[in-house]
């Protein structure tokens, strides 16, 4: 006879699985979260004017209508220099646009941030924050802090230090953002 000591230990995350897609896929979502995906009060995200290393301007508003990967590094920092090969590699993985990315790097010379992409992800084109302000306002908890904010221009997820987002959690994870209605 089984008594509680046999039963899969997975069940109740399961079961509670279960009753949140029942509950809308929003919440579903949610429970799905990889290792380190913070989760936020939905905020506005804060004013993200910037120009990018070849002086096009960009400005958070403009992206209204589908999510964001806001992505603060510094090539000094040790766990941004080993993510941002995956940052590079999720950029191609993912449809264009589904998110944005978004590279913010955080008070470094012209000089240093194409140096370093142009060794580690000569695809990708930041946004240089020289003076920091930017940042300043975001508030980052550390380097490399990653915001997803939400077509509606809320702040919905943090992620904190690097990560490999090419693993699979990630991916559908970012896939899933994606495909959420606006």
């Amino acid at each position: 006879m089984c008594n509680a000591t046999c039963l899969d230990p997975r069940l109740p995350r399961l079961l509670l699985m279960l009753a949140l897609m029942l509950a809308g896929g929003t919440a579903w979502a949610a429970s799905m979260l990889p290792y380190g995906v913070i989760t936020l009060d939905g905020q506005p995200a804060p004013p993200l004017q910037l120009q990018d290393i070849d002086g096009r301007a960009y400005d958070l508003q403009q992206s209204r209508g589908h999510w964001v990967f806001v992505h603060f590094w510094a090539s000094w920092c040790g766990p941004c220099r080993q993510e941002m090969p995956t940052v590079a590699k999720l950029a191609k993985q993912i449809k264009a646009g589904a998110p944005e990315i978004v590279l913010i790097n955080t008070a470094e010379s012209e000089d240093t941030v194409f140096s370093f992409l142009g060794i580690v992800a000569p695809e990708l084109t930041p946004l240089l924050d020289s003076d920091g302000q930017v940042t300043e306002r975001w508030q980052p908890r550390g380097l490399p802090s990653t915001f997803l904010v939400d077509p509606q221009g809320k702040l919905r997820y943090l992620v904190l230090g690097g990560r490999d987002w090419t693993t699979p959690d990630y991916l559908r994870f970012i896939q899933t953002l994606a495909a959420t209605p606006p």
